[in-house]
């Protein structure tokens, strides 16, 4: 879910040198390349008629051509995954070597956490983090996270969630 610790999960990936490919990165260059400003409600609305026009997965299907142009890597992280459409994608195209972590925290933590996050696309307004919680899980996240290889807890400090995703990059 938005403001679970992924954004964490990647700072720690970039500190060991290994590529990240951030979904969230390519709805910006749609949301951008639309002219449109960068806000939830625009980032989402692009996600979204995407999603309606090209599919459900056309974002792994973007990542994976995304991927193909990394060398030399044994190990990536994608940051962003959705619904289960996506995740049959990237089954398809990595195989085996396709492993889904989720991170999990309370909504009361996250939506303290977004209170003191300052991302171009969030919001304060704890009723939009709601409608954009809303709106992640129609697309079938819940479903994503219930299907994870690997589940996380983010219940406690940063230093212990550092400590457990270090973990999964050995």
């Amino acid at each position: 879910m938005p403001f679970s610790g992924k954004s964490e999960a990647v700072k720690i990936a970039k500190e060991q040198n290994i590529p990240v490919i951030r979904m969230g990165d390519m709805v910006w260059e749609e949301t951008k390349k639309q002219n449109l400003e960068l806000n939830d409600k625009n980032v989402g609305t692009i996600a979204n008629n995407m999603r309606k026009k090209y599919g459900m997965d056309i974002w792994a299907k973007k990542t994976i051509e995304k991927i193909k142009k990394i060398k030399n890597t044994d190990i990536l992280v994608i940051d962003g995954v959705r619904n289960l459409e996506e995740v049959e994608t990237f089954k398809k195209k990595l195989g085996d070597d396709f492993l889904l972590v989720a991170i999990q925290v309370s909504d009361k933590l996250r939506y303290k956490r977004a209170m003191n996050r300052n991302r171009k696309d969030d919001s304060k307004d704890l009723a939009k983090i709601k409608e954009r919680d809303n709106r992640e899980i129609s697309w079938g996240l819940n479903t994503v996270i219930d299907s994870a290889d690997m589940i996380i807890s983010n219940e406690g400090s940063l230093e212990e969630l550092h400590n457990k995703i270090k973990q999964v990059f050995v």
